[in-house]
């Protein structure tokens, strides 16, 4: 069963198109991570918080991801990461127009 992966975190910037260019690393890599399926990128200078949306093939895939990404971050300096995995309800979304890509 798809999971969704919730992630944000404290973040000074870089924002916008400078994010963009920081990150392009970073997005290629998360391609290649096991389970993975697409991410919406997150972000409000405002409150000074970044993250995303990902949508795993299954649980297992969508933890391990967190747990990395969570430790990652932290070497990076970030001090705390909110992450919660959900259960995705296909068909509703789907009423809702929710588009889902199998791997």
């Amino acid at each position: 069963m798809q999971v969704i992966l919730q992630v944000d975190f404290p973040y000074q910037g870089p924002w916008g198109d400078e994010m963009t260019a920081a990150m392009d690393g970073l997005a290629q890599s998360i391609n290649q991570e096991p389970g993975f399926i697409w991410k919406i990128w997150t972000e409000n200078q405002q409150t000074q918080r970044a993250g995303g949306i990902y949508l795993f093939a299954n649980q297992t895939d969508a933890q391990a991801y967190l747990e990395m990404h969570s430790a990652r971050l932290k070497s990076f300096g970030v001090p705390e990461v909110s992450g919660q995995i959900f259960s995705v309800n296909t068909a509703l979304s789907q009423l809702n127009q929710a588009q889902f890509i199998q791997k």
